[in-house]
């Protein structure tokens, strides 16, 4: 049981990875996977928080922020 619970909380890869993996998707979190792979200090084991308060230093405007939510909600499902 605690087995069991340990793999549901741990994802397999963290979320920064993830996005960075995104090519070719026709929406708008190609643009955002795009500028990850640009950017060299782009928290790539960070999750999904981590990349929020990194684009919030790099000063992103909303639809950046929209865009990181869309593709959190695909990277939980996956």
């Amino acid at each position: 049981m605690v087995e069991q619970r340990a793999r549901y909380m741990q994802k397999a890869e963290p979320f920064g990875r993830w996005l960075l993996s995104q090519r070719d998707r026709g929406d708008w979190i190609d643009d955002l996977a795009n500028a990850a792979r640009a950017d060299r200090t782009f928290p790539k084991d960070g999750d999904p928080e981590a990349v929020r308060k990194h684009l919030r230093g790099q000063q992103a405007d909303g639809d950046v922020f929209a865009a990181v939510d869309d593709a959190e909600t695909d990277w939980a499902a996956s």
